[in-house]
Parts: C-alpha cells; structure tokens; sequence
C-alpha cells in the first residue's frame, strides 16, 4: 500500500451498503446496448470560465446554472453540415473504428462522455463547446477546442500506441467532424454562462479519504460483472468492446485526467453503475476510484526524463503516479501491445 494522500478536509461518508453485481449488470444492460460506461478518461473536459476576481464575477458566481437541453438526433439537418455532424458522432461513439489511425487502447469518446455527449455529469459536448477557447493550467495556454480533442487523443485515446503512433494532426478532418457534431449538440447554448451538468460533479472527499483496499471490494461488488474481475472489460459476439478495459495496455495512460483519482470519483459518483446515478456513497466512489487508478496503464506521454521528474512536473505528487504499490512503481507503464482490435 502506498503512502496515503494528506488528510482530506471532513465530511461525513455514509454507509449505504453495496449491491451485488449481477443487480449492476441487470441496470447497464436495460439502459441500451452500445452505451459505455466507466472510462475514466480520462477524457475529461475543463467547463469553467477564467475571470477576474472582481464583485461582479463573485455575484455571478452565485447565479444559479442555466438548464439546457441538446437537440435530438431527428433533428440533424440535410446537406454537408448534417454529413459532417453524422461522422463526428460516429467517431465520437466509435472512435477506434472510425479514427483507428489514431487511437491506441479499446476506448471510445464516449466512455466518459455518456449518451453520446449529451448526458449531463458526464462532461457532456454541448457544455464543453460554448467554455473554448480556454485557459487550461494542464499545459500553462489558451487552448481551442481542436486542440482540447488533440489532447484526448493523446492521452484517452493513448495515440502513442495507435497505428500513427501520434494524435491526429491540427486541421484534420477528424477534428472538423467533431468540432461540428459538437456545435450541432450546443445549439441554443448561451455562453459565459453555467450551465447545469457541465463537466463532473464536484464530489468533495470523505473524513476517511480514500483506499484502493477497501476500493477492491467495492469494484467487486458493483464493477466486475462488467468491466471483468481484471478490469479489462468485456466484448459482444462480434468482438465490439461493450464494456471498456479500467487499466492495462488498453486503458487511458498516465496523462489522461481520469487518472486522477477526484476526477474518477466524481464520474463514478454521478454515471456508475450505469443508469444509477448515486447509488454508490461517497465513500464507495472514492475508493473505487482510487483502487481503479492505482493499477499501472500505459506510460505519460509527457515523461522524457525519470518518473519522479514527471510527477513532480506533471502530477503534483498527487494520485498514484509515482507511488509503489506492491512492490512496483507507477508510470513505468505496459507494453505497447497496439489497438485492441
């Protein structure tokens, strides 16, 4: 076991006790094939705004979040606008098919982005696009959002694994279908406005912190009967991943913000199991989160001198990158076994 994090600011856990998963299995599949869950993915969309800190932002940052509601699927126009949002979904829920050059693992998009980037809690698409472009403290600069999913790619999608070996270049079409799909999901969004769902949950940490012991219990109960008691998911007849790989070589790697354990939590808290949003306590989530994120997955792309210099440099000596865990030290990473084909 590895050197705890500092003690968590208080807040009381509650004790509502874990169901089995055969009851999880029963609830994911009722919500409809294809859906995915659990990826952390740490494909994570910042949603705030960057202000000053003045009276008026701090009055606004009291205003309650706007609600909105993306536009359905029949609604997709005619025409090259609807012919580039349709493949933009298409890549978005079927990324390794669809933008197989570049993706290194078995996930998808919308592993962390549920329901096709419309649910809300989940970082959902039509939320994201009206907060970019976007001061991001991951990489110190303005970002676009082309250069948001450029990111994903590199770090959820693991492209250093993928055919390419890279991300897709800026001004590809894979980012024009989706930054179109996108703007499609957000039509009617008003900007410099918070809207309800955007981004994770924020879930504050428990009086007891977290653990991935106790986390292995958890996932046993609620997690294995689908992502599989090794945590590398589960595949249909056809060999299409249902249910996506937690950690190994065919999981996010080491850069990808689901690999901090607040970000797993607060996914976990909301979308897991699927379809039953809160049915995990606080404590459960946390755990669970830190149990998933203390496994090793392929390295950080960043890391070009030792483990510890990217830890410091990109970790903050938070989370497990870095730490030992029985015996093995994190961020060595997994061989590059390819696309999970």
């Amino acid at each position: 076991m590895p050197d705890q994090p500092p003690p968590p600011p208080p807040a009381e856990p509650t004790d509502a006790q874990p169901r089995q998963g055969n009851a999880a299995r029963t609830a994911i599949l009722a919500v409809g094939g294809g859906a995915v869950l659990f990826v952390l993915g740490a494909i994570a969309f910042d949603t705030g705004l960057i202000h000053h800190e003045d009276k008026a932002d701090k009055q606004a940052a009291k205003t309650d979040a706007v609600s909105f509601q993306p536009p359905p699927m029949s609604a997709i126009p005619d025409g090259p606008e609807g012919e580039s949002i349709r493949r933009g979904m298409a890549i978005f829920t079927n990324t390794g098919t669809n933008a197989k050059q570049f993706v290194g693992n078995g996930l998808s998009c919308q592993n962390c982005h549920l329901d096709a980037g419309r649910k809300p809690d989940s970082a959902p698409m039509w939320a994201a696009w009206v907060t970019y472009p976007l001061y991001r403290s991951k990489n110190k600069q303005i970002n676009t959002m082309e250069a948001r999913i450029k990111g994903c790619f590199t770090y959820s999608m693991n492209a250093q694994d993928s055919p390419a070996g890279k991300a897709p270049p800026l001004g590809d079409q894979i980012y024009t279908d989706l930054q179109t799909y996108f703007h499609w999901l957000a039509k009617g969004a008003p900007t410099d406005t918070k809207l309800k769902g955007a981004g994770f949950f924020k879930l504050k940490e428990t009086k007891l912190g977290y653990d991935p012991a106790r986390g292995a219990q958890v996932f046993q109960q609620n997690c294995a009967s689908c992502h599989g008691a090794d945590g590398q998911g589960q595949r249909d007849i056809n060999g299409r991943v249902v249910f996506p790989p937690l950690w190994g070589p065919h999981s996010y790697n080491w850069g990808a913000g689901m690999a901090s354990v607040k970000n797993a939590a607060a996914f976990v808290k909301k979308n897991m199991p699927l379809g039953q949003t809160d049915r995990l306590t606080d404590q459960q989530a946390w755990d669970v989160a830190a149990y998933i994120d203390s496994q090793e997955r392929p390295k950080d792309p960043r890391q070009t001198g030792t483990i510890a210099d990217n830890a410091k440099k990109n970790h903050g000596g938070k989370d497990y990158y870095g730490k030992t865990v029985n015996g093995h030290v994190l961020g060595t990473g997994t061989p590059n076994s390819g696309p999970l084909s």
